[in-house]
């Protein structure tokens, strides 16, 4: 049979016409009281003084009790608490041999509180979903059903949201008939058996509140064999490529046996930057996020996507270089870079030629030839032609 702690509200009495419990599965504040009433069918020939009162199982003391009529008997419960379970909580007539006579289930509980932190984003303009938290203590035991509402602001009429499949509680998605350039008005109202109420109205317009799927195409590699140094390029996120729009990115990266990421904030809106600083030898995992900031124009911040998944790759083996950040200015003159690595490398090498590799050799090789190319190239400018 059924869950004998679940209150099933009664379709009438158990037994046909044997008994009544009067109110039937009524709806109650916290602590109201309520007196009920088992009234028993005369010809069952059981008098009121002889049945009693249970409420989830457990007997209530006959104290409470009082036999209104030869088949009328009463119970008044005081300060009632909140239901144990949405089902209810249930309470039974019974005869002087336990049998149930009759049934009803009390639903205690409070009004709803006004819903709290709205908040809505669009994903690439093609939607927007919307998610709330109950008010309060949130809910109480009383199922509460809550409705998200929108209109454009001006001359819309009001519209309910129907689209709350989603794995998150508290949540709702519009999926059609979307407006950009125009602000909607969107609110939350909760309701239950005992009230209703409803949150604060947001405004928004949809192009503020954009976010995109994480950039793709994410590669990771060495910068030749600087040993402290990795490259990142990744592709600006697909959905968002017929929009005219700014995008900002980051990038966060950890050392594959570390859970602390560290964030790069200044990567503006280049799709590649040059991580410095790094240890050499070493694993690293890195993810790429972006803001599509000012779609059409739009003024607002911009919500950030999810961060891309996790590519890694390894510095070279090496001496450890001074540490560095993003280089912005690696994709402009690759020479002007390299030479100004070398330098770097060169003062390094004066200070820690103790402890060269044959790497670090080669490296200094290679800076040599350079330099000389260079020294060779400004002695032809500067020497008259001849």
């Amino acid at each position: 049979g059924p869950n004998p702690s679940q209150c099933l509200p009664s379709d009438g009495p158990v037994l046909p016409d044997v008994a009544v419990i009067y109110p039937q599965d009524p709806v109650l504040r916290m602590g109201s009281n309520l007196t009920a009433s088992c009234w028993v069918h005369p010809e069952l020939g059981v008098h009121a003084s002889s049945l009693f009162w249970t409420l989830n199982g457990q007997p209530l003391p006959s104290s409470l009790y009082r036999v209104l009529s030869p088949t009328n008997l009463s119970v008044t419960l005081a300060g009632l608490n909140a239901s144990r379970q949405t089902s209810g909580d249930n309470l039974v007539c019974h005869n002087h041999k336990g049998h149930i006579l009759a049934g009803s289930c009390l639903y205690v509980g409070m009004p709803p509180e006004k819903p709290v932190n709205l908040t809505c984003w669009s994903r690439n303009t093609k939607d927007l979903t919307c998610s709330w938290a109950p008010g309060g203590r949130g809910e109480t035991n009383i199922s509460t059903q809550y409705t998200l509402k929108y209109k454009l602001r001006w001359y819309g009429k009001e519209k309910e949201c129907e689209d709350y499949t989603h794995t998150q509680p508290y949540s709702c998605s519009i999926t059609r008939d979307l407006h950009l350039f125009t602000p909607y008005e969107i609110w939350v109202e909760a309701s239950n058996q005992l009230g209703r109420a409803a949150s604060d109205f947001i405004t928004l317009d949809i192009l503020d509140v954009v976010t995109t799927d994480p950039p793709s195409g994410v590669t990771v590699s060495r910068v030749g064999q600087l040993e402290d140094q990795l490259s990142v390029r990744w592709e600006a996120p697909p959905a968002l490529k017929d929009f005219l729009f700014q995008a900002k990115y980051q990038i966060r990266y950890r050392l594959e046996e570390s859970q602390d990421w560290k964030v790069m904030d200044d990567v503006g809106n280049q799709t590649s930057c040059r991580l410095a600083g790094l240890r050499p030898g070493t694993v690293y995992f890195v993810q790429v996020r972006c803001n599509p900031v000012g779609i059409y124009g739009s003024r607002k911040a911009g919500i950030w996507s999810e961060w891309s998944h996790p590519t890694a790759a390894s510095t070279p083996h090496s001496e450890r270089l001074t540490p560095g950040s993003c280089d912005s200015k690696s994709s402009g003159d690759s020479n002007s870079t390299l030479r100004r690595e070398l330098k770097q490398f060169f003062g390094w090498v004066r200070k820690h030629a103790y402890g060269c590799s044959s790497m670090s050799m080669k490296l200094y090789d290679q800076w040599r030839v350079l330099m000389q190319k260079s020294h060779k190239a400004r002695n032809q400018v500067g020497s008259p032609r001849g």
